[in-house]
């Protein structure tokens, strides 16, 4: 399906490589790339180099992976987010529980060290996803009521050290995309269940990232990687009383569908991460990250055919910058078993005036637990835990005017609650 996404007031969540759910960092921005990092809240991942998921997050860390080494996985993402509130056309409460679906996260790696300074690498996984569907009787149906977005990203990286502590890394991304966004009259309103607005389509784009990675010394490591932001052209079609309505203003021809896009930006990221082995037992890890979600003010539909009217506002969203922190530990426990532990706090890119019931951005505190076993001298079995918090918070929704979303369910407003239980596997091979 030619996912236009277009209208994704809430399908601005785009990434994933299987089905998405909610989301479980900043945005709609997964973190979910490996179980060996979910055991420590993923702290420290671009200085960490512990198999072939490494270089999801550093292309550097490549030179530090001996050998040719696969690492397969996946995460199983269970959220539980509730939404309760009131529509200005009804005192009535309005709540949707569970919205938000649960899925599970593949990802595949493979890492090759050509020679002492030069190796190569693959990688299949996501960086953004979500799915979430309010039902027909939510109360604020009428701002958007369902929408999802899947992605699959692939990597080409290569690294090279430069110095006898110093490496570099990069790589280029190649990413699809799809998904949808719904938005459906309340059913508070006199035309209740119509479709409003609904759009899907799907897109193709290309990306890039590099890294570095800073061993000071035996015991202490830094890292750095920067991904690019990728920019989509969503297409695929439009239907709903919406653009029928614009439809007959301008005088073309009503139809049960419209050819149309949209242009989405993922956002670009930045990681600097540490590893500290305090002893030959215990090391410590840090991350701060940061994801340019300023970038993300506005969607619009683009649809050809309505000629000058072709550009059509679907929602302000004005997005902030956020920042994540996270402190993990390792704990060599025996010379086969490392226990892990993590926790990370992520910053809301969106504040109370924008936050919307489709997308229920929030701030979030990560509780981490992991650990992994050689199994062999090539074989590494890595399972991690994490129990995710969202902060409880407040939106308001409201589109007035004329055509506006008011018109068909009022404005609408309530308050978000719910947590994310996070549990992955992950198997490593050294050829």
């Amino acid at each position: 399906m030619k996912m236009n996404k277009t209208l994704l007031s809430a399908a601005v969540a785009v990434g994933l490589l299987s089905t998405s759910t909610a989301t479980q960092a900043a945005g709609f921005q997964l973190a979910e790339y490996s179980a060996t990092g979910l055991g420590r809240a993923y702290a420290g991942e671009a200085a960490i180099a512990d198999n072939a998921g490494s270089q999801w997050r550093n292309p550097a860390l490549l030179t530090y992976l001996e050998g040719t080494q696969v690492s397969v996985g996946a995460i199983y993402v269970d959220p539980n987010i509730d939404i309760e509130g009131t529509s200005s056309h009804t005192s009535t409460p309005s709540n949707s529980s569970d919205f938000a679906h649960s899925a599970v996260i593949p990802n595949f790696y493979v890492s090759h060290k050509y020679n002492d300074k030069f190796a190569l690498g693959f990688a299949a996984g996501t960086n953004y996803g979500m799915e979430t569907d309010l039902g027909t009787d939510f109360g604020g149906a009428n701002h958007g009521n369902e929408a999802s977005v899947t992605t699959m990203e692939l990597n080409l990286n290569a690294a090279y050290q430069v110095l006898e502590n110093v490496s570099i890394g990069g790589g280029i991304r190649y990413v699809m995309a799809e998904g949808s966004f719904g938005a459906i009259a309340s059913p508070h309103s006199p035309l209740a269940g119509t479709t409003l607005k609904y759009m899907e389509g799907d897109d193709t784009a290309w990306g890039w990232q590099v890294g570095t990675a800073w061993q000071i010394n035996e015991n202490n490591r830094l890292g750095f990687t920067y991904k690019s932001e990728v920019d989509l052209t969503l297409e695929g079609h439009a239907k709903g009383v919406g653009f029928d309505a614009v439809a007959g203003l301008i005088g073309s021809p009503v139809k049960s569908q419209y050819n149309g896009s949209m242009q989405l930006a993922l956002p670009a990221t930045a990681e600097l991460a540490s590893l500290h082995q305090l002893t030959d037992k215990v090391a410590i890890h840090a991350s701060i990250n940061w994801t340019n979600w300023s970038s993300f003010k506005e969607l619009v539909a683009d649809i050809p055919e309505f000629g000058a009217a072709s550009s059509q506002d679907i929602k302000q969203e004005n997005w902030e910058d956020n920042y994540r922190f996270a402190l993990g530990t390792t704990y060599q426990m025996t010379p086969k078993l490392a226990l892990r532990s993590g926790i990370a706090y992520d910053t809301s890119a969106v504040s109370e005036e924008h936050r919307t019931a489709t997308i229920p951005e929030t701030d979030r505190t990560w509780l981490s637990i992991g650990a992994g076993y050689q199994w062999s001298e090539q074989l590494t079995l890595d399972a991690g835990f994490t129990y995710i918090l969202a902060k409880d918070a407040k939106m308001y929704e409201s589109d007035p005017g004329l055509g506006g979303a008011d018109m068909f369910g009022g404005s609408f407003k309530g308050e978000v609650t719910g947590s994310i239980w996070l549990v992955g596997i992950q198997a490593n091979y050294r050829f």
